[in-house]
């Protein structure tokens, strides 16, 4: 079993950080995935506690977030995450991006590779734990293995080619189904069609 934060202080005014230092300790000492690199892809640098926007992506890419230990950086998803920020009028300092896997899957190849559903309950609990601290009003999932980890968190009914883009009630938040800003994702939803949903959930911050 993964630790988890003492109750008793959880809840004391101005815990925040002093959680997150303990999620991050125990992240760092995790290696219950043997077929992984294990970068740890979650810091400060990953955005505020107090964002307005929680983007939950797959896990991070080995030219990217396992290179640089931040999700969404320095590789072509990355590229590709930073053009649709700016499409929707979002600055990157006001999003709190992480992963449904904090480390990165590596086939027998050493390539990236999908993370299984063993994967992701693996390290589900660090998600649920970044969820519980980051109480932004708006979670974003980038594809479909984020809303599915989300999924198995708590339930919902979200389809990503039908609720591209569209608030859907989750846990007292609304979450916002998106693709994956990798380019593969061009497969399913044409690029055009990606940068309105953009456009979209630019609109949809900006009435709520």
């Amino acid at each position: 079993m993964m630790p988890h934060d003492p109750p008793a202080r959880a809840t004391a005014p101005g815990a925040a950080p002093r959680r997150f230092e303990w999620l991050l300790r125990d992240v760092r000492a995790c290696v219950a995935c043997p077929a992984m690199a294990h970068c740890h892809a979650i810091g400060p640098a990953n955005g505020p506690l107090d964002a307005r926007i929680l983007v939950v992506a797959e896990a991070p890419g080995r030219l990217g977030g396992a290179v640089t230990g931040v999700p969404l950086t320095r590789d072509v998803a990355a590229q590709r995450f930073a053009a649709f920020l700016a499409l929707a009028g979002i600055e990157r300092g006001e999003v709190f991006v992480t992963n449904a896997v904090l480390c990165n899957p590596l086939d027998a190849r050493g390539r990236n590779r999908p993370p299984t559903r063993g994967d992701c309950a693996r390290c589900r609990p660090f998600l649920v734990r970044t969820l519980d601290l980051v109480r932004a009003p708006y979670v974003v999932t980038c594809g479909r293995v984020a809303l599915d980890a989300l999924r198995a968190i708590s339930t919902h009914e979200a389809d990503l080619p039908r609720e591209a883009a569209t608030a859907v009630p989750w846990r007292g938040r609304a979450l916002v189904p998106m693709y994956h800003p990798g380019r593969q994702s061009t497969l399913h939803r044409p690029q055009g069609a990606q940068e309105q949903d953009w456009r979209r959930l630019g609109e949809l911050l900006a009435q709520g």
